[in-house]
Order: C-alpha cells, then sequence, then structure tokens
C-alpha cells in the first residue's frame, strides 16, 4: 500500500479528458457529483481514521503497559503480544494520520523524501505485525503439540533474540524502499511490488498461520495432550482456545483480504474509476487499517484478566494487576483458559 493508491484520482482522470469546450452536460454532472463525492470522503475518512488512531494508539499502549507491570507475565506469547502491539504502534503513529491528510486534501503534501519514509515505515510495520502472528503461531503450536520438547528453548532470551532478527530481517529487506519509491500513479514496478506484498505479506503467512492452527487444533479437540488430564473443565478451556484461535486468524484474514483483492484488481485487472470502485478501495483501506487497533479490543473481550488490567489501569495509576495466562505453563495439570482466574498454574513465570 501507498498514499498514491488510496487517494481519488477519478476525477482527475475525467478532467485530462474533458475540458470546457468539449465537456457534455452529462460528463459536467458526473464531475460535479464527483467533487461532491470527494468533499465527503475528505471528511468522512480522515475522521474515521482518528478514531481508528486514538483506538489503536491508547489501545496498545494499554497492552505494552499492563504487560510490563507484571513480571509474571513476561514469557513468550506476552512478549510476542508486546512485540505485536510495537509493530501496530508504529503503524499507527507513521501512517494513519499521513494517509488521513491525503485524504483530506486529494494530495500528498509531504514531499517525496517524506513518502519515501511513509512507505518504509508502512511495509516495515505491516510486515511485523502479519509475522509477529506467525511467531504467535508458531509459539502456541509448540506450547501444545509439543509440549514438553519445547519447554528447552521456548524462554523469554531466545523470543527476544527471535524478534530481533526479524525485525532486522524486516528493515534490511525493505531498505530499497527508500531508494527508488515516489508518489506515482501506475508503473509496472508498483504493480510487481503489491504482488510481492500480496504474496509474502499475506498468503504466504497467512498460510503458515492456518496450517499451524489446524494442527493444533486437532491436538486440542481430537487427541489429549501428554501429562493434561480430559476433564470436562478441560473439554471447555479447549473450546476457549480454539474460540480465541479461530477469532484472531479470522479477524485477520478479514481485516486485510479486502484490501489486497482491491489492489489486484487495480494493478492487474481492466482499469476502473468508477465512484462503486472508490467507495470499495477506500472502504477496504479502513478495514485494512482497523486491524492496527483492533487485537487490544479482542483480548478486552476475550480475556477476563485483560480486561480486569485495562479497568485497573484506567481507575487507578496504582493498581496491581493480575497475570494474564495465555499459555501452558509448566506444571499446569489441564489446558488454561485464556485470561482465566482459575489457571494460576504457575512455574518460573513461563508457560
Amino acid at each position: 500500500m501507498n498514499a498514491s493508491a488510496v487517494t481519488l484520482d477519478a476525477s482527475v482522470a475525467l478532467a485530462e479528458s474533458c475540458n470546457e469546450t468539449n465537456c457534455s452536460v452529462a460528463d459536467s454532472e458526473f464531475i460535479a457529483r464527483m467533487r461532491h463525492f470527494e468533499a465527503v470522503v475528505g471528511v468522512v475518512v480522515p475522521v474515521t481514521f482518528g478514531l481508528i488512531a486514538v483506538l489503536g494508539f491508547f489501545g496498545n499502549l494499554f497492552v505494552i503497559i499492563v504487560v510490563l507491570s507484571n513480571r509474571l507475565m513476561r514469557n513468550t506469547t506476552n512478549i510476542l503480544i508486546i512485540n505485536l502491539a510495537v509493530a501496530d504502534l508504529l503503524f499507527i503513529v507513521m501512517c494513519v494520520p499521513f494517509t488521513a491528510v491525503s485524504y483530506a486534501i486529494t494530495v500528498w503534501p509531504f514531499g517525496s523524501v517524506f513518502c519515501k519514509v511513509y512507505q518504509y515505515a508502512l511495509n516495515v510495520s505491516a510486515y511485523a505485525s502479519v509475522y509477529t502472528l506467525v511467531l504467535m503461531s508458531v509459539d502456541r503450536y509448540l506450547a501444545v503439540v509439543h509440549a514438553i520438547s519445547s519447554m528447552a528453548y521456548r524462554n523469554e532470551r531466545n523470543a527476544y533474540v527471535v524478534i530481533g532478527i526479524l525485525w532486522a530481517t524486516i528493515m534490511a529487506m525493505n531498505v530499497p524502499v527508500l531508494y527508488d519509491h515516489e508518489h506515482v500513479s501506475y508503473t509496472s514496478r508498483v504493480a510487481s511490488s503489491y504482488g510481492c506484498f500480496f504474496a509474502f505479506g499475506y498468503v504466504l503467512p497467512l498460510t503458515t498461520v492456518c496450517v499451524l492452527y489446524g494442527r493444533l487444533l486437532r491436538r486440542l479437540l481430537y487427541r489429549a495432550t501428554p501429562g493434561l488430564s480430559r476433564s470436562a473443565e478441560s473439554m471447555r478451556n479447549k473450546r476457549r482456545v480454539t474460540y480465541m484461535v479461530v477469532v484472531v486468524v479470522v479477524m485477520f484474514a478479514l481485516c486485510w483480504l479486502p484490501v489486497h483483492v482491491m489492489f489486484l484488481i487495480q494493478y492487474f485487472g481492466p482499469p476502473s474509476q468508477s465512484m462503486t470502485f472508490v467507495s470499495v478501495r477506500i472502504a477496504s483501506t479502513c478495514f485494512a487499517y482497523m486491524n492496527s487497533c483492533i487485537n487490544p479490543l479482542l483480548y478486552a473481550f476475550l480475556s477476563e484478566n485483560f480486561r480486569k488490567s485495562f479497568r485497573r489501569l484506567l481507575c487507578s495509576r496504582y493498581a496491581t494487576f493480575e497475570p494474564v495466562k495465555l499459555e501452558l505453563n509448566r506444571t499446569a495439570t489441564r489446558v488454561p483458559e485464556i485470561g482465566s482466574p482459575s489457571t494460576t498454574e504457575r512455574s518460573n513465570g513461563k508457560a
């Protein structure tokens, strides 16, 4: 994605093909409707992005504070949750406000240099977010399917090392954006770059997540995890874990699928600047940007401990946070409920 891909250019195309001397009445009326449409979008979309920015900024910031405020939450899953929140914060701070401005005035006013910085930050944060989800799925897979053997390397130190490698790799691979990205309407190289983003920023990570979670859910639903009881409560916890996994994966897929489909149509399909196409493209961009603020809301709705911790953070700066258990603990005797106070088996602060 970039700013040039989401600005309104339909009326510009019309203006280039229709001047005052040869423009028909129908064309003039259409241009008037398009300009009115741009005026409405110039207000509605920035306001929508503003809400996304506020919710995402404070939501992800609260997630970071809640986790860091409790040493018992320093485990691999929560470290990855912090990393996801950091990536989403980078996206919100460096991308959302400037895209909103480009919608409000229908041009990119920040110059060529910042256009490169903007696109670099957008790429880095988007890839960091999606591949953090991949790391979380790998961590979940190891914790459930290889619960015993993975204890040796599922620790804080290795989590930080993997996260560092992830950021270094993503930042290095996106360096070319700083050299050759510019504000353009369309080139074959732009189309190729979106094809790469679709393949490596959506299809590959989502396929990996689905494969890993598929095997994880098969273990949770049909096979007993070694050393864990198959009580009624254990089955209820399995259903909760299954529900959480399905929600996270489905929300990621739903938020990003529309914008990828629209970009593929725009850059590889027949050209279209109809008002309907532009409207759907704008809505798809809003859905994609919404993904940066939705994870804290999922934690609040689906995790009782996160919900309590958010409430305490808002009500008292001196609150004592309870840990959020999202993983299997070393000495657990059952599959823990996500965010459930009843699952308090702890050992060495690890899951």
